[in-house]
């Protein structure tokens, strides 16, 4: 199904038409396609109108605006995929895919998963439609990322591995670092070989550091330090090794950037979850504690879920004043009254 190169457009047209209010998508199947003329002008905006998505979901979330980057793949890039022939179809094929790639991370986000699968799998059609091969390692990438987040390891394996295989043509050090990573994480998510995943964990430390060329400000080589920090802290949760988990994630939530509140809130949760399951409620809550502001200004459910979640686990230790503190914070984010007074 991922190679299928056949209704590509329509498929992608009925996706984003799907989010919107059945009246809407309505009128949108009956306008006429449009005559002008696609050029590299078109694709210039559509990556410009994915980097700025891309900047505000990291500030604020999958919850926050997902319903315009669908509009947006109504409205704007629906149309022009329709059309689009000669030289400009493979750069716009490939800009598309970024924007429907973005698509499907912020339904995850906001706890969508069935629709945050169809956003990816059809920006691995859209990739492969344009001969992009980090592109489509991208969202195959997200793909076992969300497998292996649902329980199914074995399936996060396989795409894993598919998006390895995707980059076999060659690709920039550091992002075949980031797909090894999400390759020793499915494995140890397995069950099966923990030698082995401690292999590929290595290896992608070792690609990170050879890496010759600057962070990319393209999403398909972005892959830094703490980045690798949240992949090891996870690879070894999944490895039963707690302690060695911990201090990963640690590193990786200390070392983020002002603009990745989504991403430290999201990884300082799964830190303080490490912190519950080695019987240290106080550590969680101060972690918690130091990350109000960006709980505050973030909406995605599932870190919600995972909020809600702690609150549950740490109920018996309620009494300590730093727990206590935590879990005031956490109830006014559930309500969506969260503030930094705590």
């Amino acid at each position: 199904m991922l190679d299928r190169r056949t209704t590509i457009t329509a498929g992608l047209y009925s996706l984003a038409a799907a989010t919107l209010p059945p009246t809407t998508a309505t009128r949108l199947a009956l306008q006429t396609r449009t005559t002008a003329r696609v050029g590299p002008a078109d694709v210039a905006r559509i990556r410009a109108m994915a980097q700025v998505f891309g900047d505000v979901d990291d500030l604020y979330g999958g919850g926050h605006a997902r319903s315009a980057v669908a509009a947006y793949l109504v409205h704007d890039v629906a149309p022009l995929l329709q059309v689009a022939a000669g030289q400009i179809r493979p750069d716009l094929f490939a800009a598309a895919a970024e924007v429907t790639y973005l698509a499907g991370w912020m339904a995850a986000d906001d706890l969508q998963p069935g629709l945050a699968q169809r956003y990816y799998i059809q920006a691995v059609r859209l990739a492969t439609e344009a001969d992009a091969p980090l592109m489509r390692a991208t969202a195959l990438r997200s793909l076992a990322s969300q497998a292996v987040e649902l329980g199914h390891p074995s399936h996060g394996l396989a795409l894993a591995d598919a998006s390895a295989d995707a980059l076999r043509g060659g690709a920039p050090t550091r992002t075949r670092a980031w797909v090894t990573g999400m390759r020793a994480e499915a494995l140890a998510a397995t069950g099966h070989d923990p030698r082995r995943a401690i292999r590929l964990l290595t290896s992608t430390e070792t690609d990170l550091e050879h890496a010759d060329s600057p962070p990319a400000t393209e999403w398909t080589g972005n892959y830094r330090r703490e980045g690798y920090e949240h992949q090891a802290g996870l690879t070894l949760l999944n490895l039963g090794d707690l302690p060695g988990a911990e201090t990963h994630l640690a590193a990786s939530v200390a070392t983020r950037k002002p603009t990745e509140r989504r991403t430290r809130a999201l990884v300082g949760t799964r830190l303080a979850t490490v912190q519950l399951q080695r019987h240290r409620p106080e550590a969680a809550a101060a972690t918690l504690l130091g990350l109000a502001e960006d709980l505050a200004a973030v909406k995605s459910e599932r870190l919600r879920r995972t909020l809600g979640q702690i609150r549950n686990r740490w109920q018996t230790a309620r009494t300590d004043p730093t727990v206590a503190r935590a879990d005031r914070l956490l109830s006014s984010v559930h309500a969506g009254t969260a503030g930094i007074q705590v």
